[in-house]
């Protein structure tokens, strides 16, 4: 006698938080999804309202859990903060990553690069930006009537959600967010820190020898009137008015 399996209650279905593969394949391609996906945690840190992610699994439609991907940075508007395993659309008011970033690596294939197009056309990401580190391209796609179409020409464009806008004069991209201020690593805002910290020193330094000098012409003034008034005191004693002086 056959037996028919009985389906999986949508409780039971298990939506794995790895998908298997490494973050990234080479040092560029994750210094690249590091820079983006931490100066945007950045931008929007006063946001508890907006999600950002590296490397997250998305899984769009509950009970299919072979649907799925990892985009290098993904960016939810309309969803709080905090610790996640995986992107479970349903538990996030059905609302899609709206903002995703894609670096490529020697390793990505045309057609593993085309089924990701699709997938985040069909699940309704509204800007998809696709950068190829080795050679400083940048392409870029907005939702336009239910679709994504190609944004041309993407020097110097503007995401609408984001407010950044990309740079591709140099010899590799540069990120300036909606302050003109630049996408830097962690080194570089270190350097920064410090240069800040130093000129804060500097500042202080500068006050404090401005207060002292103060207080030296203050402390010689003083001493010159009490001069200046021992003098006439000791010419009134001897009958001489300083004023007739």
């Amino acid at each position: 006698m056959l037996i028919q399996p009985q389906p999986l209650e949508k409780q039971d279905i298990i939506y794995p938080e790895s998908d298997g593969k490494p973050m990234a394949d080479n040092t560029e391609q994750f210094r690249w999804i590091v820079i983006i996906k931490e100066n945007l945690e950045l931008l929007f840190a006063s946001e508890p309202n907006v999600f950002v992610a590296g490397d997250l699994l998305w899984y769009p439609v509950e009970g299919n859990s072979s649907l799925n991907r990892a985009p290098d940075v993904m960016v939810a508007f309309g969803r709080p903060k905090g610790k996640r395993g995986s992107y479970l659309q349903w538990l996030e008011d059905n609302i899609a990553p709206q903002v995703v970033f894609e670096i490529l690596s020697p390793n990505n294939t045309l057609t593993e690069m085309g089924k990701k197009f699709q997938f985040y056309d069909r699940y309704g990401v509204e800007e998809y930006y696709l950068y190829d580190p080795a050679k400083a391209d940048l392409s870029g796609w907005l939702r336009s009537e239910s679709k994504l179409q190609v944004i041309e020409p993407i020097e110097g464009w503007i995401s609408p959600r984001l407010g950044i806008h990309f740079d591709l004069s140099g010899e590799e991209l540069q990120i300036y967010g909606p302050d003109g201020g630049k996408f830097l690593t962690f080194v570089e805002l270190d350097r920064l820190r410090q240069q800040e910290r130093q000129e804060k020193e500097l500042a202080q330094q500068r006050a404090e020898t401005e207060r002292q000098r103060a207080e030296q012409a203050e402390t010689e003034l003083q001493q010159e009137q009490q001069r200046r008034q021992a003098m006439e005191a000791r010419l009134r004693e001897m009958g001489i008015d300083p004023n007739q002086l």
